[in-house]
């Protein structure tokens, strides 16, 4: 699995002119599963976005968490985080998940996130082609790969 987590002070998806989902303060999170992809590697995912300490305290270090500020998530499925580009110039795809499992694990990737946080996470629309609008905060973006979890 693969995360593009940015801070937000706003963000919201639309699909086909319509606000499928919107946040306030929190995190934008780009999803991409591939094919070999488990369980262990969506709840360390998981782990790592809701602990992820990059908002401000009183001193304005990054030491709060999504859930010390009360934050939100908007979470949008991206298959194009698995793209390869090592021969040629038309990305591969053949590492991303198929859409059966892809949307499987991006469905139980959300409810865990709202386990964690204790309220709905916001979304897009699974395989829809959506536009993004957002405020980055700092901006703070962090990439995280369950292939690299040392």
């Amino acid at each position: 699995m693969r995360a593009v987590v940015q801070r937000v002070n706003h963000a919201r998806v639309e699909v086909d002119e319509v606000v499928t989902g919107s946040i306030n303060q929190g995190f934008l999170v780009l999803l991409g599963i591939a094919e070999n992809d488990t369980e262990a590697d969506l709840d360390w995912l998981v782990k790592k976005v809701i602990g992820l300490r990059v908002f401000s305290d009183e001193a304005g270090k990054m030491n709060k968490s999504l859930v010390d500020v009360h934050g939100a998530i908007l979470l949008v499925s991206q298959f194009t985080l698995h793209a390869s580009t090592k021969k040629g110039n038309r990305p591969s795809f053949i590492q991303a998940a198929k859409p059966e499992k892809a949307l499987q694990f991006y469905e139980a990737f959300k409810h865990a996130l709202e386990a964690q946080l204790q309220q709905e996470v916001a979304t897009g629309i699974f395989g829809a082609h959506m536009k993004i609008t957002l405020e980055n905060d700092g901006p703070v973006t962090i990439l995280f790969d369950t292939e690299n979890k040392e």
